[in-house]
């Protein structure tokens, strides 16, 4: 019993000193590095309903590599892959963010943590198209491209090589992961540059691709409450987009 309550109140006190860290950076994926890029889209080959995934093209975008909980270099942890594309097709920039998780129907809705770099990303939940359709985006390790490696120092090695580049896809339901693009690390950004993107996969989603469901809506709240807590200038207001994230399951 004394044991168990030990263990609560060092959560406890865990969460508690995460919180008063995160007065000055990111609660969630603390650690990272932050890159210019450029995004290549090829498309589908059918259309999806997402001016994003359908029409071939380049844009500029902003990429960031993070450890989600911030472990010592080389231990497990959620990784992420966060890709801020600039002005895309559908005229509005569009956060996309992607965390490691479990592989299946049920287990890509579960973060996991990996130890390499080299691995599969997604975004946990569903995305919704202009016509409807329901899609799960993921990232990719491009075997063509330089090993990111185990450590955020690894990364940018890789990415300091011009070589580094990851490649993402999507998939309906239970169908196989279908490529649509290539994400080319550029020049690593300063660490202040790093600390000031306020992703937000809510606001900063075009209409005819933007995240669904509960989960979503709620991260919506957490995302701009936590961007103010750290002194980060949030995303614009976008209630249309918040409510169209809370309509879909």
């Amino acid at each position: 019993m004394r044991i168990g309550r030990a263990v609560v109140a060092a959560g406890v006190v865990a969460v508690g000193v995460r919180i008063a860290h995160s007065r000055n950076r990111r609660f969630l994926h603390p650690d990272g590095r932050s890159f210019t890029g450029e995004l290549e889209v090829w498309g589908l080959g059918t259309p999806a309903g997402a001016a994003l995934l359908d029409r071939p093209g380049r844009h500029p975008v902003t990429l960031r590599i993070s450890k989600g909980a911030g472990t010592p270099p080389g231990y497990p942890d959620v990784l992420g892959v966060a890709v801020r594309v600039h002005g895309p097709v559908a005229g509005h920039r569009c956060d996309l963010l992607f965390s490691t998780a479990g592989r299946g129907r049920w287990l890509r809705h579960v973060p996991t943590p990996r130890r390499t770099f080299d691995t599969t990303y997604g975004t946990i939940v569903a995305y919704r198209t202009d016509t409807g359709r329901k899609l799960y985006l993921s990232v990719q390790p491009d075997l063509d491209g330089a090993a990111l490696g185990r450590t955020l120092e690894s990364v940018v090695a890789a990415a300091a090589g011009d070589g580094a580049q990851l490649l993402l896809g999507v998939a309906d339901g239970d169908a196989a992961v279908r490529l649509f693009g290539r994400v080319r690390f550029g020049q690593e950004l300063a660490a202040r540059t790093d600390a000031e993107p306020a992703f937000d996969p809510v606001r900063n989603a075009p209409r005819d691709l933007h995240p669904s469901g509960f989960i979503h809506a709620s991260r919506a709240v957490a995302y701009r409450a936590g961007q103010k807590w750290r002194g980060a200038r949030p995303a614009d207001s976008n209630p249309a987009a918040v409510a169209r994230t809370s309509a879909h399951k």
